[in-house]
């Protein structure tokens, strides 16, 4: 398959290209988070409360496992058709999803949608190393967390302004136009600039194992602390398949001619240890996404607007460090920049163990702003060291792993954290009520905000509670979510540790 190299591709060609893959990320970004202001309506009308994280799971699940399948196939097929392909499924399925008539069939189209956003969030980046220039390759990159802090920002108000204005089957359709746009660039302009593998041997049992493996750990990190016990025998069975499947993918990956995953990437230091630090990285700062908002609005009582400050805040934080990072890179070192941003990361970390019922919301924006500045950091530089850490013929496995790891530590993370957070909030309440104030909780109240926290923050629960229960009822929180910033500085400090074992030259350093 004939390719053409840096040099060749017209500076018009490559900027459309960039466009056209920014486009496919901002898609895919965007619809992650537009869910989040739809659901209530969405429910409304087609029913099935029960079923409603797994609009968001099923999403989460398919993205998760298509990301190093499509990045193998990136290795040996042309990148130009199998963008197309995932662009189609990711339209296709948000079509179906638009015209879905009930939660079930909503779940199914979601799923799909998430293999579709699995292929493209890893061409994406694979795309955008392969056209970089020479020395510019961290500069382009950055300019995907940037589309990720865009779409953060833009997601949940867009999402609300679609169905306040629109219908909710809208921000399925959305997708079409934007989608067919980017799938014309892509088509058009897309040009191969990195030889293939020359024997296409596709390692499917790799990739069933694989796939079954990864399926059981996040499902069990999904449900296990919260909807059902660590315990229980459903989680201890989805252990057991998960391990077993585990040792079935080493087999296969250690037999296969062309494996899925070459497991001779793991001894390579800047693979594993840049993966590693990417997993510590996301399973903190994802915490703080999901439980920063928790502690602003349940301890400090602050306002709906004001949580959205403080997750703008760890999102603009992460697109500004990505951006400034992106046109440093190259002079800094990757190790050196890694290690900064992990030192930012752990810093901002350690500043959460002083927050209160009594700390102000300037200073929770400003710490929160210094962690997300750490993690762009970390993120950038890290892909930059486990793309270089391999050849140019297996740059889709090594970007690929990298967003897998990355995936892989925000649902760990969230689902540890979960954890504690329930035992620690649910402890300290039970020490409340044992003090005294027990006769003042309605009865129902009490069950329902035992079973899940984020009830203190419905408007009906606090109008039954006196103020002093309240207090209280702050207070758990606060205490249930500082053990959860204990966590993050604890995997906080275990990536910089990472960071610091990362090689300090990469053989093609050039390129970073």
């Amino acid at each position: 398959m004939p390719t053409l190299p840096y040099a060749t591709i017209p500076p018009k060609s490559r900027n459309l290209i960039i466009s056209a893959s920014l486009l496919v990320l901002f898609l895919g970004a965007l619809d992650a988070l537009v869910m989040s202001a739809a659901m209530p309506t969405i429910v409304t009308d087609l029913g099935g409360l029960d079923l409603y994280s797994w609009v968001y799971s099923a999403y989460l699940l398919t993205r998760t496992v298509s990301l190093p399948i499509f990045g193998k196939l990136a290795d040996i097929y042309r990148t130009k058709t199998l963008y197309v392909v995932s662009i189609l499924i990711f339209i296709t399925a948000s079509l179906a999803a638009g015209f879905a008539k009930s939660m079930l069939v909503l779940i199914v189209c979601r799923a799909i949608q998430g293999v579709g956003a699995g292929g493209n969030f890893a061409l994406v980046y694979i795309v955008l190393a392969d056209i970089s220039k020479p020395g510019e390759r961290g500069k382009t990159l950055s300019l995907a967390s940037f589309v990720w802090g865009l779409a953060s920002v833009l997601g949940p108000t867009m999402g609300g302004f679609i169905v306040a204005y629109f219908s909710w089957p809208w921000i399925f359709f959305i997708n079409v136009p934007l989608g067919v746009l980017s799938l014309v660039g892509v088509s058009l302009y897309l040009l191969e600039t990195r030889e293939k593998k020359k024997k296409a041997i596709i390692d499917y049992s790799g990739a069933l194992t694989l796939t079954i493996s990864i399926l059981g750990l996040l499902i069990i990190f999904l449900l296990a602390g919260q909807n059902h016990a660590w315990s229980s025998p459903g989680i201890l069975m989805l252990w057991v398949v998960t391990i077993v499947f585990g040792l079935l993918f080493y087999t296969a990956e250690r037999r296969a001619q062309e494996p899925i995953l070459p497991i001779s990437f793991f001894k390579l230091r800047g693979f594993s240890v840049g993966n590693a630090a990417v997993f510590l990285s996301s399973f903190a700062i994802f915490s703080f996404f999901g439980f920063a908002p928790l502690f602003v609005q349940g301890a400090l009582g602050k306002s709906p607007v004001e949580v959205g400050t403080i997750v703008l805040s760890l999102s603009l934080g992460w697109s500004i460090g990505s951006l400034v990072l992106g046109r440093l890179v190259h002079r800094w070192g990757s190790k050196k920049s890694a290690t900064a941003g992990a030192i930012f990361l752990t810093t901002g970390s350690a500043l959460t163990l002083t927050f209160s019922t009594a700390t102000s919301m300037t200073t929770c924006v400003w710490i929160f702003a210094l962690v997300g500045v750490g993690m762009g950091f970390v993120s950038l530089a890290t892909i930059l060291v486990v793309q270089n850490s391999v050849g140019p013929s297996d740059l889709g496995v090594a970007t690929s792993s990298h967003q897998f790891s990355r995936n892989l530590g925000a649902t760990v993370g969230i689902g540890i954290c979960g954890s504690i957070f329930t035992a620690g909030f649910s402890r300290e309440l039970h020490a409340a009520l044992a003090a005294g104030p027990a006769g003042k909780f309605p009865e129902a109240s009490v069950e329902q905000i035992l079973r899940n926290a984020n009830s203190i923050l419905r408007p009906e629960i606090q109008a039954q509670l006196p103020s002093d229960v309240l207090l209280h009822l702050e207070q758990a929180i606060s205490h249930g979510v500082l053990l959860v910033f204990w966590a993050t500085l604890a995997a906080s400090v275990a990536c910089l540790i990472c960071c610091l074992l990362l090689p300090l030259k990469n053989r093609d350093r050039i390129e970073s």
